[in-house]
């Protein structure tokens, strides 16, 4: 190789402008950590699970009435929209839903509006069908759960489970939070059989007029000049107080008999083979989750502040306590990237600097962080957060980048003593390895890129290993 050849090419253009490379350097240190301070973080990648799931509730109907009322022509009107791989129903009491599972290659939110639209134009619901919901299913997990059991009754253990969750949607850092491992919530309407009688009722008939009193139903419209408004007739009833105004009958004396008159009336909770306990107690789940641009860090640590303040105004008996924190599982990934990181860079400088110069291992160690926080570029325009499985791609490339810096490395040591000029030593040792090092990450890239093309829920999880190698290599 002639001396006029080195000093030509992109190699040799970049070793002799120092200022074009410090720069470039710069660029992806410094808009790197900018763009990653950035980066969504979570314990696990949320995503579309593409199922689509339509429900509608039909109050008092059984579950052939809501077939033939609900199910059929939900299914008759959503087979025609494009993308759907296969259709699913459930028809039980008082309510009925179809689950639509769509095709790989389908766009979920233009099936989502097309199954609304599609929905929309059923003109043959039953009148006391409810208006239909549409959904698209979206992995969500919860980052820490709050337990509260105690030796008292479900009803307490709820109250005080709805009262810390209010308080937690007060907090800056938490926005999201559910209550779990409550039955499903229920009014019990209990009339002696001795007072049917004296009042000549019966209990379906009572039953029909409390369906008919507590009822949401839709009125048609009103066309104005402005647009269309929609009426809607609510009377709905949700609490056992709200039902004991319900007229039943006039009495021969001019009084009206009330439902509260002659039933007992009771909220409570509906009969489960499912009980939750903790620590041998029964118990109830307040569970909270991270969304948008919050850490799983940040919303852990609101959770267990709010347990330290909430736990000096629970009642004797009852107890709360933390469970289930995946974001220590996310700081220990974290930690373990950082001190892997860490060691891996003192090993190879001691080792590098042992055999070559100090100089030039300082610069081949170097190259391991400046890929790291330049592949932190491309994280947004992949649509890639910082979780447990995109720690864990990290922690995999940095032993490939590592291998490719050492073979640059030691080929210009070995220029070097030949009696080369650092100039001359580093364009000739980093052109001789240009071409075997190049195909040696095209090959490793090539060997991640069918992880891009896993169709199902596993593709997605997964496809964060290979767009972070990728972007990793592509920098180094």
């Amino acid at each position: 190789m002639s001396r006029s050849s080195i000093k030509r090419g992109p190699i040799a253009w970049m070793a002799k402008n120092s200022v074009a490379a410090n720069l470039l350097m710069l660029v992806l240190v410094v808009g790197g950590l900018a763009v990653g301070m950035g980066v969504k973080q979570e314990v696990f990648p949320e995503f579309d699970m593409n199922f689509i799931t339509i429900t509608v509730p039909y109050p008092g109907a059984s579950p052939e009435e809501v077939e033939n009322g609900i199910i059929l022509a939900i299914e008759e009107s959503v087979q025609s929209v494009d993308g759907i791989k296969r259709i699913r129903s459930i028809a039980g009491e008082s309510a009925g839903s179809v689950i639509v599972e769509l095709l790989a290659r389908a766009n979920p939110n233009k099936a989502v509006a097309d199954i609304k639209n599609a929905v929309d134009r059923i003109t043959s619901f039953p009148r006391e069908a409810e208006r239909p919901e549409v959904n698209l299913l979206t992995t969500r997990r919860e980052v820490i759960s709050i337990v509260i059991y105690g030796d008292t009754d479900l009803r307490n253990l709820h109250a005080i489970a709805e009262q810390a969750r209010y308080e937690l949607l007060g907090k800056d850092d938490i926005t999201y939070v559910e209550v779990d491992g409550v039955p499903p919530l229920e009014i019990s309407v209990e009339v002696p059989q001795h007072t049917l009688r004296s009042y000549g009722l019966s209990l379906p008939g009572i039953a029909a007029e409390i369906g008919r009193t507590s009822l949401e139903l839709p009125s048609g419209g009103v066309k104005t000049d402005t647009g269309e408004i929609l009426l809607r007739l609510v009377e709905r009833r949700e609490r056992g107080a709200d039902f004991e105004e319900i007229h039943l009958l006039t009495a021969e004396d001019g009084n009206t008999v009330r439902l509260g008159d002659i039933a007992q009336i009771q909220d409570g909770f509906a009969e489960t083979f499912e009980e939750a306990h903790f620590n041998g107690k029964q118990s109830v789940l307040v569970k909270v989750f991270r969304t948008g641009s919050q850490t799983p860090i940040e919303v852990a640590g609101a959770a267990k502040s709010f347990v330290e303040q909430f736990r000096s105004r629970l009642p004797p008996g009852v107890q709360i306590d933390t469970w289930g924190d995946w974001s220590e599982l996310y700081r220990d990934r974290v930690d373990l990237l950082m001190r892997n990181g860490k060691i891996g860079l003192i090993l190879v400088l001691i080792i590098l600097g042992m055999f070559l110069e100090v100089r030039l291992a300082f610069w081949v160690t170097m190259g391991i962080p400046i890929s790291f926080l330049g592949s932190l570029f491309l994280l947004p325009a992949l649509d890639v957060s910082i979780n447990m499985i995109s720690l864990f791609a990290f922690i995999v490339t940095l032993g490939m980048v590592v291998d490719d810096a050492i073979v640059v490395g030691e080929n210009v040591f070995e220029n070097r003593q030949k009696g080369m000029s650092y100039m001359e030593a580093s364009i000739k040792g980093a052109r001789q390895v240009a071409v075997p090092v190049t195909f040696s990450i095209l090959t490793t890239i090539a060997a991640f890129m069918p992880m891009f093309f896993v169709p199902g829920i596993g593709g997605k999880l997964f496809r964060v290993i290979p767009a972070i190698v990728v972007s990793v290599l592509l920098i180094s």
